[in-house]
């Protein structure tokens, strides 16, 4: 299994779970995040004959705004603890959803349990001959980065 395949199955995950929670059609840009990673983000490791970390980062607003369609509180009424629960659960589905569409290969992933990383100024730095997917995934109203390396 290549990068590009993998990349399609964690990105299709991601759109699939967003709209599934928050009704939100979100489209796969076709340029690449860099790797920065925003101020929120929801991270999981993966184990098993291959190992992997998923991070999903998203800008606080966006995060907000996602938080606010899936729990039908206003955006200003969302707790701080509550974006992080969110991009938690993002990481969280969306692993799971990948690991399904994985089962049958060398990628039969194990999950953790899903954390989330806040900060400003975060970035990714990862050794050459490792797999760095990198994709924007958004729409007009929000915008996430997804992250997978392997």
């Amino acid at each position: 299994m290549d990068a590009d395949m993998l990349e399609s199955i964690f990105s299709h995950a991601l759109v699939n779970v967003v709209a599934t929670v928050s009704g939100f059609a979100l489209d796969i840009l076709p340029q690449e995040s860099n790797t920065d990673i925003d101020e929120i983000a929801g991270v999981m490791c993966l184990s098993g004959k291959k190992q992997g970390l998923l991070f999903i980062s998203a800008k606080e607003k966006d995060v907000r705004l996602l938080c606010s369609y899936m729990t039908g509180t206003f955006p200003e009424e969302v707790a701080v603890a509550d974006l992080k629960d969110t991009m938690c659960e993002i990481a969280n589905m969306t692993a799971g959803n990948a690991k399904l569409r994985l089962s049958d290969t060398d990628y039969a992933f194990n999950l953790s349990t899903p954390f989330a990383l806040t900060g400003e100024s975060m970035a990714l730095t990862v050794k050459t001959k490792t797999y760095l997917i990198s994709k924007k995934i958004g729409n007009n109203e929000i915008s996430l980065n997804l992250k997978f390396v392997c």
